[in-house]
């Protein structure tokens, strides 16, 4: 089996595992800004397989130069749509009532935490 053989490229700027709608980007990110390890990332992700993340991992050392940019495309164009989001009074607001609703539902479980001797 050759590396490219686990990746579909849809697109210069999309490449998913094959049978998977997992990005390259997401396990790249996990194992190099998180230090998982392929583990750890087959444990999150219950599509993927262990030789999957390992050749995600080898075709990112194989052209880290092309991968580093296509990572960094990805990172750039979240920090974009996050920018956009928080300039936007609608998505601030939705934002703001989820975070609300969020911080509600996390006090709501550590005080059923806190309340459950078992």
């Amino acid at each position: 089996m050759q590396l490219e053989d686990y990746f579909d490229i849809l697109a210069p700027d999309d490449i998913r595992l094959r049978g998977t709608r997992v990005g390259i980007e997401t396990v790249l990110y996990d194992h190099i800004h998180r230090a998982r390890t392929p583990e750890q990332i087959v444990a999150s992700y219950s599509s993927l397989t262990l030789e999957q993340v390992h050749a995600t991992i080898v075709y990112y050392l194989h052209d880290r130069e092309r991968i580093g940019a296509y990572l960094g495309n990805w990172l750039a164009a979240g920090q974009r749509a996050r920018a956009a989001q928080e300039s936007d009074p609608h998505a601030r607001q939705l934002l703001d009532r989820l975070r609300q609703a969020r911080g509600a539902q996390r006090q709501g479980a550590e005080s059923i935490a806190l309340a459950d001797p078992a």
